[in-house]
């Protein structure tokens, strides 16, 4: 989901910048905002008690991180960590609902986004509960798929890196790597100066 840059600046929005590593937000702080990114990558992760890092989803231009959170009274479950250079705008959360309350398509933009995101999180339980690495994969890529118009064969290149692809799935890189050539083998896909089109 896209608001307009200029929509949420007039609204209110500041600029933030953030470096590699460093977080935007913090698993159990409280939502006080909004955050757009406008240029770069974040990566929304948890860490479990043994240290492991478990990625939820990755971020880019555009994207806004966290923003379900905003509608109920509960902390963030999770980080939103800068992966490269991050220019971010940030509203104020009562800036943010002043907005939505002022503008019924905007309000239906961003319910239409956040039904988004609960649909990929069903298919991303439902492809990690399989042991099939195939599947696994297959699902995530049929779901960046969806939002193109083109569904013919090899008509999308798949945005994200194959390590970044192990870690949405629940694989190791090697696994992922040995899986994406078996499925370009088996002709699900194809590789293209190291990118992947499906």
């Amino acid at each position: 989901m896209v608001i307009n840059e200029n929509i949420l600046q007039s609204a209110g929005a500041e600029v933030r910048d953030y470096k590699p590593t460093e977080n935007i937000f913090c698993e159990g702080d409280t939502p006080n905002y909004y955050y757009q990114i406008i240029t770069g990558e974040v990566k929304l992760n948890n860490y479990n008690e043994e240290g492991k890092e478990f990625i939820q989803n990755f971020l880019s231009d555009g994207q806004s991180c966290g923003e379900s959170i905003l509608f109920i009274n509960k902390p963030y479950p999770m980080n939103a960590e800068a992966i490269t250079e991050c220019s971010v705008l940030r509203l104020d959360k009562s800036a943010f609902f002043n907005l939505l309350s002022t503008s019924p398509k905007l309000c239906m933009e961003v319910t239409r986004f956040l039904s988004q995101r609960i649909y990929y999180k069903f298919v991303m339980m439902l492809n990690i509960s399989s042991q099939n690495p195939t599947i696994r994969l297959k699902g995530l890529m049929d779901y960046l798929k969806s939002f193109q118009d083109d569904e013919s064969p090899y008509s999308f290149m798949i945005p994200l890196t194959r390590q970044q692809m192990a870690s949405l799935t629940g694989l190791c890189v090697e696994t992922a790597i040995r899986t994406i050539k078996h499925m370009e083998r088996d002709k699900i896909l194809k590789i293209e100066n190291r990118k992947i089109l499906y």
